[in-house]
């Protein structure tokens, strides 16, 4: 072979690992390249985790025992030596290094907290704490709101990044205010809802009552007896004081007292029908949902035109939800007298109870899960709801009052 004939063989393969190399550093670089988008990915996601987390004990209101729980997983988020949660005036908590900075942070709430930055004059060599932070939270994220506290946070020296990353964490704190906020109207209007129907239990009713199981003190001593249990049960419960939810079997149970005194008056003229599935009994659903039910039905009906009132109430298991039916051979009434009573529209003399129910339904399971009524005039009246049998955050408590 000729030496021109070697140079260029020799040409050739540096030429070919040359484009090896080059190759082999492409795919590198690009696997580099993926392997830190991943990471910053997980980062990410790891960032917002622990944000959300640490933010979330605000959900409750800012509170010492939330406010400690927050700071202690939002420091190591921030890296900061020292992290405090203040109120509208003093320091909840205090989470880390230089706790003996307390007053002076609470000085800075003798006014309106807003952000600023400050110097500490410390003593002490080794504590860590020489400059801070006062970032305001708000409950309703509105410029020149009432701030209800504020987010501190610490250094050993001046930092710009701890400012910023401190400002965002504040905005996710205030979120989480923000919604327990919300939360709390929630909270008051469910309370209101059903204090509305606590007031509706008709003092006529009560009248009644009383004067039926009055009237058997000298005859019946025993049936007296009997209905005053089960008068002294009904009003334990339909006014008791703890929890927004009840389970279908403590529901029933309160409905079968309202009858057994309906029944103490009207006598033969009441008809009563119950078929309950067992398996349904432990399902939850709002307290008071199915009395105001069961009391339009004897409203309409034997306190109306009916002479003989027969109600039937059914409760079902269907799948993933129970079926409740209560259904009466009443007067009924017209569909566009429904549907007024229904938008609340009807007047003060119809009562609440059926709207109430409705829009309490709606509210906790969805507007798929409102009440279900067929009536007409002369026709009685069936009403459907539905309620799943199983729904995250909802839970029924034990009876109190």
């Amino acid at each position: 072979m000729t030496v021109l004939g070697t140079a260029a063989l020799v040409l050739a393969g540096l030429a070919l690992f040359v484009l090896g190399a080059a190759l082999g550093h492409g795919a590198a670089r690009r696997q580099q390249e993926h392997s830190a988008d991943s990471e910053g990915a997980r980062a990410l996601a790891h960032g917002l985790h622990s944000a959300a987390l640490a933010a979330a004990p605000l959900r409750a209101g800012l509170t010492p025992d939330t406010a400690r729980k927050a700071a202690r997983r939002l420091r190591p988020l921030l890296g900061t030596p020292a992290l405090a949660l203040t109120d509208d005036a003093s320091v909840l908590t205090w989470d880390g290094a230089g706790d003996h900075h307390r007053a002076e942070v609470t000085a800075l709430l003798a006014h309106p907290p807003r952000a600023r930055t400050f110097p500490l004059s410390c003593d002490d060599p080794r504590c860590p704490v020489r400059w801070g932070a006062l970032l305001p939270l708000t409950a309703d994220g509105a410029h020149g709101a009432a701030a209800p506290g504020a987010l501190a946070v610490f250094a050993a020296e001046e930092s710009t990044a701890l400012v910023r990353a401190g400002e965002e964490a504040a905005r996710r704190l205030s979120v989480d205010l923000e919604l327990a906020g919300l939360d709390g109207v929630r909270a008051r209007a469910r309370e209101a809802e059903v204090r509305a129907l606590r007031a509706q239990i008709s003092p006529h009713f009560i009248y009644n009552s009383l004067a039926s199981i009055a009237s058997f003190v000298r005859t019946d001593p025993e049936r007296a007896r009997e209905l005053l249990q089960e008068f002294a049960d009904f009003t334990r419960y339909s006014f008791r004081r703890d929890g927004d939810f009840t389970t279908l079997a403590e529901e029933l149970r309160s409905i079968e007292q309202y009858l057994e005194l309906a029944r103490a008056r009207f006598g033969r003229r009441l008809q009563v029908t119950l078929r309950i599935a067992p398996e349904v009994l432990p399902v939850t659903l709002p307290f008071l949902c199915l009395q105001p039910l069961v009391e339009n039905a004897l409203k309409h009906g034997l306190e109306g035109s009916v002479e003989r009132l027969s109600v039937t109430i059914v409760a079902e298991d269907e799948g993933a939800e129970a079926r409740v039916v209560v259904e009466d051979n009443g007067v009924g009434m017209e569909p566009e007298r429904l549907r007024a009573i229904l938008r609340g529209t009807a007047g003060p003399a119809t009562g609440i109870g059926l709207s109430n129910v409705d829009r309490r339904l709606r509210q906790v399971y969805g507007d798929d899960h409102g009440l279900v009524i067929e009536t007409g005039v002369g026709a009685g009246t069936k009403i459907t709801l539905r309620v799943p049998k199983f729904r995250p955050g909802i839970q029924a408590r034990s009876a109190q009052v």
